[in-house]
């Protein structure tokens, strides 16, 4: 299959997966706590990893660890942990939403740190983006008395981490194994994080309870599916497609992550969708080429 039909097919089934991965992490804070869903979800997908991706790390130079410990803290560790504990207090939809700032994020660290182009559409856009993101937040919190939606904030953060690392790994990651950088990323991440869980007093849990076995279920299929086999899709799509690009596949999430949400009797305001609709607005606007806008201007004089 030719590259730019391709990257559309790893970008919908990424959608359909990680849109899928916010109501799991909700559903598996019903049993465990946002430091216990962080740490399994780490550890299932890096055995997983592990298991499948054995020679690919044998392969990896001793000069590119510092890379995947770096991939592996920005891509998965904190990130994992700030939505875990972001949706202790608000929903899983609206974190999918905020989560759609990680191409405007994407944009800003691309031309701070990696001489990336950034051209005036593209401030518009980010500036459009970040407003709609502002309305999100804010009309979350009125209609959500009861949620605090300075957890929304996480989300930003672990937005800002992704963008990070999706530059990292076109910069200087681009001609490596996907699987390999997947299980290579993982396996920094494992001891330490089976010293979190540990130290989180998960092991003086009652482990016959249903309730608990039922959450380590979900977080064991957003482990190994929502993160390791999505991992490796999404190192193939940065391999074949820009940072933008490749972090397009946030502004569709929310699609999928939204239908679950109402699915599972979440509350989602009209302000809200408008404010969702203005953070695509500024994605698109991102996204559009400056020729295309030129173009444009050109016809309507």
């Amino acid at each position: 299959m030719p590259l730019e039909k391709l990257k559309w097919v790893y970008l919908v089934i990424l959608s359909i997966v990680w849109g899928s991965s916010f109501i799991l992490i909700k559903k598996g804070l019903v049993g465990l706590t946002a430091v216990e869903v962080g740490s399994f979800r780490i550890i299932f997908a890096a055995v997983f990893l592990i298991l499948i991706g054995f020679k690919s790390i044998m392969k990896i130079k001793k000069s590119h660890w510092k890379w995947m410990l770096l991939v592996g803290l920005l891509g998965n560790f904190f990130p994992v942990y700030l939505f875990s504990f972001a949706e202790t207090e608000i929903d899983s939809a609206v974190a999918s939403i905020l989560n759609a700032a990680t191409p405007l994020m994407t944009l800003i660290f691309g031309a701070m740190f990696f001489k990336a182009a950034f051209n005036q559409n593209k401030i518009l856009g980010v500036v459009i983006g970040l407003l709609g993101t502002a309305g999100l937040i804010l009309s979350g919190a009125s209609i959500n008395p009861d949620q605090n939606y300075l957890y929304s904030f996480l989300v930003i953060i672990a937005a800002s981490c992704y963008a990070m690392n999706v530059n990292i790994l076109k910069t200087h990651m681009s001609g490596m194994s996907p699987l390999g950088i997947a299980a290579g990323s993982f396996t920094v991440l494992l001891i330490p994080t089976l010293v979190i869980l540990f130290f989180s007093g998960f092991f003086e849990k009652d482990l016959s309870n249903i309730v608990l076995q039922q959450s380590i279920g979900y977080v064991v299929i957003l482990g190994v599916i929502g993160t390791g086999v999505a991992m490796i899709i999404f190192n193939k799509l940065v391999q074949i497609s820009d940072p933008v690009f490749t972090t397009s596949v946030t502004y569709t999430i929310p699609v999928v992550a939204l239908g679950w949400g109402i699915l599972d009797g979440e509350v989602f305001s009209a302000w809200q969708l408008l404010s969702a609709f203005v953070i695509l607005i500024g994605v698109f606007i991102v996204n559009r080429s400056k020729k295309v806008f030129s173009k444009f201007r050109k016809q309507a004089t």
